[in-house]
């Protein structure tokens, strides 16, 4: 291993593009559930229309709308990550990291690199750019082979801090989401020399039992509870991958309308309120399949769970953005959890994707937070 930077370019081999399109053109699919609807999970029907434009989808143009940014892989921690390095021109623009989410990857953020590297030119001022690094998570997309076990949101976050400052970065900040969100956060708990502070999309923050919590609740709070428990009742895939990831890997290894099937996330589990559009989804979906990820991507649901770490609260900054059709954040449970939040912000549209969804939303609260 070594701590060299080595310049990297995506290039999937044409093969491996023709077995993906040989594959979906012999899709065997399940039999429809009785209404075909998004009650029993991904529909057939929903299946059937996305395979058709898979075949036509053109990964060469996301391939190099990804190339025409600087990429690179480096060894941090005994793993190779891949990142993508986007300079702003302007010299003292503020160093940010943007952890991506499960089942997303470095392409959650591509429609907001541009306003944020060149916000002069997207309804922004000088002060409001910021120097990107945009790593694939280990484990997923081109931070790959998993060298070894024990990956955790904890881990990625340390990993992450040796890059920033392998990178030349003394002082810098994170955004995140989901999985993303957790990462950015365990870096607001060790809170290192220059860190500018977390900014998330959730603080994943639960009542604890005690009857005082719920004193102050009102109908909102109490909607914020609700809408957990749909999460949870939906969520079957956090138990699977926890408990049985290789077993659901072996599938998803083998057939990319398994991968499309369990990335129904993206769709909010079909409850109409996700913005992602059908190439975003399908562009997601390809990243795992050619790049057999999706393995070592859940993982981090088996190794956080059996990491031992205790609770701890987090005194670091922290900045939050709500959206309409997301995980709902208690800000009593969030602010008993993290003592460091001095943004809060709510959002009148968007869900879990929300950097695909408005990605326009998701830079101007970024502006507003490190400003």
């Amino acid at each position: 291993m070594t701590e060299q930077i080595t310049p990297f370019v995506i290039d999937v081999p044409q093969a491996d593009l023709d077995d993906l399109r040989e594959r979906l053109a012999r899709t065997r699919f399940a039999p429809a559930a009785p209404g075909d609807s998004w009650d029993h999970g991904t529909p057939e029907s929903y299946l059937r229309s996305m395979v058709e434009q898979w075949q036509d989808f053109d990964w060469r143009a996301v391939e190099a709308r990804l190339n025409a940014y600087d990429n690179f892989v480096t060894d941090v921690d005994g793993q190779r990550i891949h990142f993508l390095h986007v300079r702003s021109r302007h010299a003292d623009a503020t160093p940010l990291l943007l952890a991506h989410a499960y089942p997303g990857s470095v392409l959650d953020f591509v429609d907001m690199i541009e306003p944020l590297v060149d916000p002069e030119a997207h309804g922004g001022r000088a002060e409001d750019a910021f120097h990107l690094v945009i790593p694939s998570m280990p484990g997923f997309g081109w931070s790959t082979p998993v060298a070894d076990a024990g990956w955790t949101a904890k881990r990625a976050a340390a990993a992450y801090d040796v890059l920033m400052r392998r990178l030349g970065y003394d002082a810098y900040g994170v955004h995140g989401s989901d999985m993303g969100a957790m990462v950015g956060r365990e870096l607001a708990v060790t809170d290192p020399e220059g860190f500018r502070g977390a900014h998330v999309l959730q603080l994943f923050s639960f009542p604890s039992g005690d009857p005082a919590e719920f004193e102050a609740f009102g109908p909102k709070e109490y909607a914020a509870l609700e809408h957990m428990q749909w999460f949870q009742s939906v969520g079957g895939y956090n138990t699977m991958n926890a408990s049985r990831p290789q077993t659901i890997a072996a599938g998803l290894a083998d057939s990319p309308v398994a991968v499309l099937a369990y990335s129904e996330l993206l769709e909010s589990f079909g409850n109409g309120t996700s913005l992602v559009t059908p190439e975003q989804v399908l562009a997601q979906a390809t990243l795992y399949w050619l790049t057999n990820t999706y393995a070592s991507a859940v993982r981090y649901y088996y190794d956080e769970q059996r990491s031992g770490a205790e609770p701890v609260v987090s005194a670091g900054r922290i900045g939050v953005a709500v959206f309409k059709d997301d995980f709902q954040t208690i800000r009593s449970l969030a602010e008993r959890d993290n003592t460091g939040i001095d943004h809060w912000s709510e959002l009148p549209a968007g869900g879990h994707f929300a950097a695909m969804e408005v990605p326009q939303d998701v830079v101007a609260d970024l502006r507003a937070f490190f400003a």
